[in-house]
């Protein structure tokens, strides 16, 4: 058991948490294979360089992350103060969410397996560190 009162333990926890603007998407009906195709080209790159590589991406996947990556930078505005100018895309990967399982009608009376899968899509944006 933690010592402490749970006020001061909470506390704590509190302050460790990670205070970067980032942005999550769950329930995105892209498999996480396909959206990580996208990720791995734009993680580590500034934002309107990340912007400008997901507006002439010709994948599914790219639309949805160019909308969450917006999000991100609308939230680093708003609730964190910080100029958009100097952010970067320091995390951004994707994890598998539920399966959808639907049938399809094959030949002699058999059905088929069809899954559809989905992933939950997370966006961390930091500052860059002035030089």
């Amino acid at each position: 058991m933690a010592n402490g009162h749970r006020t001061q333990i909470k506390r704590d926890r509190n302050a460790q948490k990670d205070t970067r603007p980032s942005a999550k998407l769950s329930f995105a009906r892209i498999p996480v294979q396909k959206a990580c195709f996208v990720m791995d080209a734009i993680r580590g790159k500034d934002v309107a360089t990340a912007e400008g590589i997901l507006t002439y991406n010709n994948r599914h996947a790219s639309a949805v992350i160019l909308k969450l990556l917006k999000s991100a930078v609308a939230n680093a505005e708003n609730n964190n103060g910080m100029n958009a100018a100097n952010l970067y895309i320091a995390e951004c990967y994707a994890t598998e969410g539920p399966t959808m399982k639907r049938i399809q009608p094959r030949a002699q009376g058999r059905a088929y397996r069809i899954l559809k899968r989905m992933s939950h899509l997370t966006i961390v944006l930091d500052e860059k560190k002035a030089e």
